[in-house]
């Protein structure tokens, strides 16, 4: 079973470098404890979500600097991301894991999300991470024009990010909203959209 990163490494010339990241990431992540601050959780995500982007880059047999610095932006948002979707679900389970500077900044307790506290100062905890991924897509679309065409396809994940935080901004950024743990049926259409028009 373990003998699979070996051979796809082998087989499609990737680079075992990115492997050993995700695994070791995901390694330091199991004492299951909250980021410290956001720039620990971008540094997660770059470890695993972007990692996981150059990978597909790889397989996709493209090598460029414009589109790495692309999926490195782009992962950093679907890390973040993730973790916003995963609250609600983590909280139900007595366990919050965003960052702690935010949180602290907003005078918001781990105590008011397993709660479902939705104060405006809980809001304003999401708005400040949402926006921070927000930031990191528009970082990764500022120089698209540099990036293959043959790359997209590997960015095409940008359409559920777009899609999640359209909703939660709807919202008011009440994270614990139910119309944000719905599946969304228009994401096909504005994948195939984004496909059609070539961008990410």
């Amino acid at each position: 079973m373990w003998n699979w990163p070996r051979q796809a490494v082998k087989r499609h010339n990737l680079t075992k470098m990115w492997f050993m990241k995700i695994i070791d990431e995901r390694e330091k992540n199991l004492d299951d404890r909250a980021y410290r601050n956001i720039q620990e959780l971008e540094k997660y995500a770059e470890n695993t979500q972007s990692a996981l982007l150059y990978l597909t880059l790889e397989m996709l047999g493209v090598r460029d600097v414009h589109a790495d610095h692309a999926a490195s932006h782009i992962g950093k948002a679907q890390g973040i991301v993730t973790c916003l979707r995963a609250t609600p679900y983590h909280c139900t389970r007595q366990k919050v894991f965003l960052p702690m500077d935010v949180c602290m900044l907003h005078g918001v307790s781990q105590e008011d999300f397993i709660r479902g506290k939705q104060e405006k100062n809980v809001r304003d905890v999401i708005y400040d991470i949402a926006s921070q991924a927000h930031i990191h897509l528009e970082h990764a679309r500022s120089f698209s024009k540099k990036v293959p065409v043959k790359a997209y396809p590997a960015f095409f994940c940008t359409v559920a990010l777009d899609d999640y935080l359209c909703n939660v901004r709807k919202v008011d950024f009440n994270i614990f909203h139910p119309s944000l743990q719905r599946k969304s049926t228009l994401l096909p259409l504005h994948l195939y959209i984004r496909s059609w028009k070539k961008t990410y």
